[in-house]
């Protein structure tokens, strides 16, 4: 699947580019999904092949929406490589990579929204530069929704509007994106006139 163009919208709204080879002491790429596929065109790009795979280390999940391409990322021949069945349990071993992390360490992050904003959150809690972050989207464009009002977040939301998985209260979901959470946000749509809910439409695939 190509990378994914989103159309303009406010500047809270992440943008995002294809990925290109860095010089770096060592290379962390994150993805899940399809987000594979854009690792693999990285990997077509870099002069020196074997001397990046010697320094990079992989973390994958299949996407929301099933796509798991971990063969695929395997035969790359990274010196490490590392699948967790979810974004929850890659979390853990995510925030180890990333603490350990030293100043050159270049970080590739590809694949989904999701996936996107966690593995950027927990960079930025480092220290470590924003420069070093490469981002690149593809696969699935389900969002991460928080509760303004319950501050509950809900994964992988589909349509607009939804319910609250926390609360159920019936949310609009805007482009403002917070990096803070990793999540975009959700607002009560029938706050004035209670009841009074638009038919939830797939927007998020």
């Amino acid at each position: 699947m190509s990378k994914t163009n989103f159309p303009p919208s406010i500047k809270t709204r992440p943008v995002y580019a294809e990925l290109e080879p860095r010089p770096g002491t060592a290379h962390v790429i994150i993805a899940d999904g399809e987000g594979a596929e854009a690792v693999a065109h990285l990997l077509a790009k870099v002069p020196d092949r074997a001397l990046m795979l010697a320094r990079t280390h992989i973390l994958y999940t299949p996407g929301p929406n099933g796509t798991d391409q971990w063969a695929a990322v395997l035969a790359f021949g990274a010196a490490q490589a590392y699948c967790a069945p979810t974004i929850p349990a890659m979390l853990p071993r995510m925030a180890k990579v990333v603490a350990e992390a030293h100043m050159g360490t270049q970080f590739y992050l590809a694949g989904t929204e999701g996936l996107i904003g966690q593995a950027e959150r927990e960079i930025m809690m480092t220290g470590l530069p924003f420069a070093a972050i490469q981002k690149e989207h593809r696969g699935s464009t389900v969002r991460r929704v928080q509760c303004v009002h319950c501050k509950g977040i809900t994964e992988n939301v589909a349509t607009d509007p939804f319910k609250c998985s926390h609360c159920g209260l019936n949310l609009f979901v805007r482009d403002h994106y917070s990096r803070r959470i990793a999540a975009f946000q959700g607002v009560n749509i029938d706050a004035e006139d209670p009841g009074l809910v638009p038919a939830a439409v797939e927007k998020f695939k």
